[in-house]
């Protein structure tokens, strides 16, 4: 199970270590170091300043005493010196010729003749890293010299003192910065826990969704991330709201175009349904035989007013479809027996055009659908494809699979173009130059996709211009082998057609 944020954090080992302090000890380490080795190298170099004077002190007192020493006198003396000094005296020429030697081991006598060309510096010898410092007798030996070797001092006077120094400060300021780093680690960790708990009480279904804002404890990042998520808080806050808003101004207007479509259908249908009442008994001859002209009158009354209650019935659909209000109520249902329905009252519309009307495929083909919607399907499919053929053929087949019904509804009408395909399921279009196309409101084929695809299928068109379209449905069967083995049925008649021509004969 994965470990929430306050869990994860209390196992971290460094819990949220701020940076700051963590800098402010490394740059304090870093300057006690530094200040350390310069002040280690200043002490050497005034202990190499004291140590080279006290050289050449030496050189010019011993010169000074060895010029009035007898020569024979020189050696002891130099040696007497030597011991009281601490330092290493060499006698020697020009040419580096040694006379008296005072010293652990003298230099070569090339060394020696470099020695006194630079007259004083630092050099090695055997007891270590000396300076040197060297000094002419003077007349009558001009030609001879005293050299002083004064040992460097191996650790600085002080030195030790400045370490201890350098190594307290550097303690210091770590254990400073290492109680800043907890306290302020310990009060950050506080504040993101504070605003993490209160972020998690905000995401509890039982809350308010908007919550209440987190408060802004502290006047640091964390303060100005709790800021920065106040202000998305209110920005969702004042979102819902307006979707709130939004959508009790769509329910109020739903509701309205509810009982208007209502009073629109009570309204338009009633005198249309009398219209169209009185229209058949009128044309029954009732009331005595009508002329021809009469006749055709009301066979023209008749057309429209069904007209206009398609168009009725296609709007009250569409409205009843983008509400949600349409239900659909499932049965086993014989989708051939409904396109042999459609078919006879197409056949009745295209009365007098020469269109085969045909069906073809499975018989009977089972699905579990909805028989008034798969119905409304079929009659605007169907319809659409008698509206645009003039001549030729009109055919319907029927394929039931185990899993999914496939029903194709061709003809061989005029064709769509391909640019128009998609365009064709759109609401309120009608694609066709104005001398083609009947009247109409361009719902029938959009209705029908919509229909389609609550019944969880597909619709698929081909077609060519002039050559005619293809239909393609496809729904799914859900079962209908099981029922229809337990209606007794024993099994599909494949390749049986019926065929109905305008004037209704069948084959």
């Amino acid at each position: 199970m994965e470990r929430t944020f306050a869990e994860r954090l209390r196992h971290m080992r460094l819990p949220l270590v701020p940076l700051l302090p963590a800098i402010v000890v490394v740059v304090g380490v870093a300057t006690a170091v530094a200040v350390g080795m310069l002040a280690l190298w200043h002490l050497r170099t005034t202990a190499d300043q004291l140590s080279s004077t006290r050289a050449d002190v030496l050189a010019s007192t011993l010169a000074t005493r060895l010029r009035a020493t007898a020569i024979e006198d020189r050696y002891d003396f130099a040696r007497r010196a030597a011991r009281r000094t601490g330092a290493e005296v060499l006698v020697c020429t020009q040419d580096g010729e040694i006379h008296v030697d005072a010293t652990f081991g003298p230099p070569t006598r090339t060394d020696i003749v470099s020695l006194l060309i630079a007259r004083q510096g630092e050099v090695q010898t055997r007891i270590g890293r000396t300076l040197y410092s060297s000094s002419p007798l003077g007349p009558p030996f001009q030609n001879t010299s005293v050299m002083v070797f004064v040992p460097a001092p191996l650790q600085p006077e002080g030195a030790q003192a400045l370490v201890r120094s350098v190594a307290g400060l550097t303690a210091l300021l770590i254990g400073v910065a290492a109680i800043v780093a907890f306290l302020f680690s310990r009060d950050l960790h506080a504040d993101v826990d504070f605003v993490r708990s209160r972020i998690a009480a905000m995401a509890d279904p039982g809350s308010s969704p908007a919550g209440e804002p987190v408060p802004i404890r502290v006047a640091d990042q964390v303060g100005v991330l709790t800021h920065a998520f106040n202000v998305l808080v209110d920005r969702f806050t004042a979102a819902e709201r307006a979707y709130q808003r939004d959508m009790q101004r769509v329910a109020s207007l739903d509701r309205d175009r509810s009982a208007f479509l209502g009073a629109l259908s009570h309204e338009l249908r009633t005198p249309l349904n009398a219209i169209l009442g009185f229209a058949d008994i009128l044309l029954s001859e009732v009331d005595g035989k009508l002329e021809a002209d009469a006749r055709e009158n009301l066979e023209m009354v008749r057309s429209s007013g069904s007209h206009l209650r398609g168009l009725i019935d296609d709007i009250l659909e569409l409205s009843a479809i983008e509400s949600g209000q349409l239900r659909l109520s499932r049965a086993m249902v014989d989708l051939r027996a409904i396109a042999e329905d459609v078919m006879r009252e197409a056949s009745a519309r295209v009365i007098g055009k020469p269109i085969t009307m045909t069906v073809t495929g499975d018989s009977p083909a089972l699905v579990f659908a909805d028989e008034r919607r798969m119905w409304q399907i079929l009659s605007n499919l169907v319809g659409n494809a008698a509206k645009f053929t003039a001549r030729g053929s009109v055919s319907v087949n029927i394929e039931v699979g185990e899993r999914e019904a496939q029903i194709s509804v061709t003809d061989t009408g005029s064709g769509i173009p391909q640019a128009d395909i998609e365009a064709i399921f759109d609401e309120y279009r009608q694609l066709g130059s104005s001398n083609l196309r009947e009247k109409g409101a361009g719902l029938g084929l959009f209705i029908a996709r919509k229909l389609v695809t609550m019944h969880g299928g597909t619709i698929v068109v081909r077609s060519e211009l002039g050559q005619g379209s293809e239909f393609t449905v496809r729904v799914p069967v859900w079962g209908s082998g099981e029922l229809a083995a337990a209606a007794g049925v024993e099994g599909s008649s494949r390749g049986r057609a019926r065929i109905l021509s305008p004037e209704g004969s069948g084959a």
